[in-house]
């Protein structure tokens, strides 16, 4: 018996090469509702894992995956608690619940297995604290955008472009080394606003914060890195 499948992220293509396909459709069906990878599922169709254990197993993964979403709506919570009453961040406060695996695939579509595989070697070296450090100092880059552009200073403005390459800075302790060009300065602050998943680390501190850090970046790469 062997699964057979024409588009790995739907389970209604896939099918089973054997008398039993129809039963064997309605449990690839099920397990798939259930969460689990096809990967798992061809092996329980297979006989090399009963379906119990591969439940269990998934099951395990899902609390690991709730007590870690929980930590995180905490940190997001007290986030936005300070940001309204206009406290500084902290993050010891924000980091918890972090996991930089969750962007593997995006990471390596993106840049390459060899720029995820050095990324994470990178962050995995480093201690706690070096860990938060990390996030606070973007956290105060992000904070200082916010101030400035709530200030009404332009992004050419001596005191935004400070911010700015604080902000380069910041990256190339990332980037382990690798030169970050003109074109790679721009191309993240043009990033930020189209994912608003980086929007919303700059945009906590007003609306239309993001848009200042691209237009605060493009000035500084034409101005520093041509």
């Amino acid at each position: 018996m062997t699964l057979t499948c024409l588009d790995l992220d739907l389970a209604s293509t896939c099918r089973l090469d054997s008398p039993t396909r129809k039963k064997g459709e309605q449990v690839i069906l099920l397990l798939r509702e259930l969460g689990l990878g096809l990967a798992v599922i061809a092996e329980v169709l297979a006989g090399e894992q009963d379906s119990a254990t591969a439940l269990h197993t998934h099951l395990e993964l899902l609390r690991q995956q709730q007590d870690r979403l929980q930590r995180q709506i905490e940190s997001v919570t007290i986030t936005l608690q300070k940001t309204e009453r206009g406290e500084q961040l902290m993050a010891a406060e924000v980091f918890d619940g972090f996991d930089h695996t969750r962007y593997k695939d995006e990471v390596i579509e993106r840049w390459g297995k060899d720029a995820y595989e050095s990324g994470d070697r990178w962050w995995r070296s480093m201690s706690d604290a070096d860990k938060k450090a990390h996030f606070q100092t973007h956290l105060d880059i992000a904070a200082d955008y916010g101030r400035a552009r709530a200030a009404g200073l332009a992004p050419n403005n001596d005191e935004v472009q400070a911010v700015v390459e604080r902000h380069y800075a910041y990256i190339g302790v990332g980037w382990q080394g690798r030169p970050v060009v003109a074109e790679a300065f721009i191309g993240l602050g043009e990033m930020y606003v189209a994912d608003p998943r980086f929007a919303a680390n700059y945009d906590v501190h007003g609306e239309g914060t993001t848009e200042f850090v691209r237009d605060a970046m493009k000035v500084y790469a034409e101005a520093r890195l041509r």
